[in-house]
């Protein structure tokens, strides 16, 4: 489903102000407290597509996540494949994407859905069903800049009006500063981590890195381009980094080890979990999805199986 600038009116969710959504009565807070006395080991949030770390990564409400890494290394393919399993596990996710059209977008998760290059006819029928995508996932249709307070406004109203627990915001540079206006870029964090913070949504924020000698090596959380308090503010940081070399000698035709990873998903900052490590995954070109081993192949990721 989509949202249009010409059809809702934001300016509701752009003057909503702190106190609304921050005095509120003890009773209020209950279940959560409840869920920290006695259940606090069990783990919480939403799973990725990967059962190697089904339990040691976890989107869980309330938090910022960064996704980031060199231009052109996945990090908006992952986060769509990591889309398609909240919706298989029923979150329903906004998608503000500055850089595709929805359309786009659609298209290349239902290739990485179904896992492969030519989807069928009942598998795209099916995706936009109202039980998977149709009333699952909902898309800001929008392209090139926008302020970043109609930003933070249409992830309110995704939560308030559509019952929204992921709000992806692709990327930070369509946000309407300049890349050198480091405060206002910590701002928009803040306010982004706030909003998650008021509504329980889990936020997702996409940033480059900044570009260092060559890509050879993986770029760390401080290699974030802007702000370099903006990695500070969030609750998670995760790097997505595609393995140049392998593919240069695959391009090339010489010999390479197809054990070696296609790519790497780093989480290099996770406040509320203890694992911060580097995830291998390798790459199915035709489907453009991400799997955990490299003896694997391209799944149905939408089945709920799979994150059980």
């Amino acid at each position: 489903m989509i949202f249009a600038d010409d059809v809702i009116d934001f300016n509701a969710y752009i003057s909503m102000t702190d106190h609304d959504h921050r005095v509120r009565p003890a009773s209020s807070y209950i279940e959560s407290v409840k869920d920290r006395l006695f259940n606090p080991a069990a783990p919480k949030g939403a799973k990725l597509p990967f059962r190697k770390i089904a339990d040691k990564v976890r989107f869980r409400s309330g938090e910022t996540t960064i996704w980031t890494g060199y231009n052109g290394h996945g990090k908006s393919l992952l986060l769509g494949q990591a889309v398609l399993g909240f919706i298989a596990q029923r979150e329903k996710v906004c998608i503000a994407s500055m850089e595709m059209l929805p359309a786009a977008t659609l298209e290349r998760m239902i290739r990485q859905g179904e896992g492969t290059s030519q989807p069928t006819p009942d598998f795209v029928d099916g995706f936009f069903s109202d039980d998977c995508a149709g009333q699952l996932i909902w898309l800001y249709d929008q392209m090139g800049m926008v302020n970043p307070e109609k930003i933070a406004a249409v992830g309110a109203y995704a939560n308030d009006k559509r019952g929204c627990t992921h709000f992806v915001v692709d990327s930070l540079l369509k946000c309407g500063m300049g890349e050198d206006d480091y405060n206002g870029q910590k701002r928009f964090v803040d306010r982004l981590c706030t909003l998650a913070r008021d509504t329980g949504m889990h936020v997702h924020l996409v940033c480059h890195s900044r570009k260092g000698k060559d890509e050879l090596t993986p770029p760390g959380k401080m290699d974030v381009r802007g702000a370099a308090s903006i990695t500070d503010q969030v609750d998670n940081v995760i790097t997505v980094w595609r393995n140049k070399v392998k593919e240069e000698a695959y391009d090339s035709g010489k010999g390479y080890n197809a054990t070696d990873p296609d790519a790497l998903m780093i989480v290099s900052k996770q406040r509320h979990g203890d694992w911060e490590k580097a995830c291998k995954l390798w790459f199915d070109v035709g489907s453009q999805q991400f799997i955990e081993t490299h003896e694997g192949g391209p799944i149905n990721l939408l089945n709920p199986r799979l994150y059980q």
